[in-house]
């Protein structure tokens, strides 16, 4: 809400294009951001002439029409790490050299090449992000031995990682070491996993389509401005998200607690593992599950069976 009630101070900044609304809660937590020379707290909102400043820098207020925002499609090269530290070598802000302050939307590992939005409109990558829009993206990824019809049922049907199974995707093999998957998650390091666990290695992976945006003709280390019409698609597909982003694979900074806290491993995960056999190769032990029988107790029938023909025999000694 604008005017007279003011706006939030982390909407502010992110509707900047300073960083998103995840990254602008983390400097306010922080106490790097003020607001007319006075330290800001959580929820304060900013009204018509106040001054924001996050580490001394000053920060400016949109245009109403976003008509100052960058969105471009990215090849990520392999070996580009997707974080806006500049201390991280070979970040990704500085291997593409925008001339305005952008932050990518989600993230691509290290090790993988492919497509990646990057932008400076914090507001976007908030609802592109939420996990709830199941947007899909298109992987073509290249294993490290032979593709099976088992692996392709498996894959598509979820496979439990990280004390979840993941949500049911399409999968294609498209020759005997490659397939193609389209997935609508982002849980860490998700393809690597799923097909660790299925007693394969990753040996190449790349991401040729977000939604509604392909790769096409970039090479890696190229990147575009999007289209008109892919800007209007790509909003008509958000318009109805206006929570703050969820967790759902990383974004430009990835929070400390992610995917890989201890979480308790569901019924459905245990259900899972009664279908695939327990017997996938190379999944890791937090996966497998207990069978250890209980200790029961001895019979007392016998005990008295037993204790009855003991005295039996002492008595026949006597005799």
């Amino acid at each position: 809400m604008t005017d007279g009630n003011g706006i939030r101070l982390n909407k502010f900044i992110s509707d900047s294009g300073f960083c998103s609304r995840r990254e602008a809660d983390r400097a306010i937590a922080e106490g790097t951001v003020s607001i007319d020379g006075k330290t800001a707290e959580t929820g304060i909102r900013v009204f018509p002439g106040s001054e924001v400043r996050i580490e001394g820098r000053r920060i400016r207020a949109s245009a109403s029409n976003k008509s100052d925002r960058v969105y471009i499609a990215y090849n990520k090269p392999i070996g580009i790490t997707c974080t806006t530290e500049s201390g991280v070598q070979g970040n990704i802000v500085d291997a593409i050299g925008h001339r305005q302050r952008i932050f990518p939307i989600g993230r691509l590992d290290k090790p993988s090449e492919g497509l990646i939005f990057l932008t400076s409109d914090g507001d976007i990558v908030n609802k592109i992000l939420r996990a709830e829009n199941a947007h899909d993206k298109e992987y073509l990824v290249t294993v490290n031995r032979p593709l099976t019809k088992v692996f392709e049922q498996r894959m598509s049907q979820g496979i439990p990682i990280l004390g979840t199974v993941t949500q049911p995707c399409k999968v294609t093999i498209q020759s005997q070491f490659v397939f193609k998957i389209i997935l609508t998650q982002g849980l860490n390091r998700q393809i690597r996993r799923m097909c660790e666990y299925l007693g394969y290695e990753v040996t190449k992976l790349k991401r040729n389509r977000i939604m509604n945006v392909s790769l096409g003709k970039l090479k890696p280390g190229e990147w575009r401005n999007l289209t008109p019409k892919e800007m209007g698609e790509l909003n008509g597909a958000v318009a109805g998200s206006t929570a703050t982003a969820e967790n759902t694979g990383g974004s430009t900074k990835r929070p400390k607690h992610s995917a890989r806290r201890k979480t308790s491993q569901p019924s459905v995960n245990r259900a899972a593992q009664s279908r695939f056999g327990g017997k996938g190769e190379g999944r890791s032990k937090a996966n497998s599950t207990s069978t250890k029988k209980p200790k029961t107790s001895t019979n007392r029938t016998a005990k008295l069976r037993a204790a009855k023909k003991k005295a039996n025999k002492k008595q026949a000694n006597k005799r």
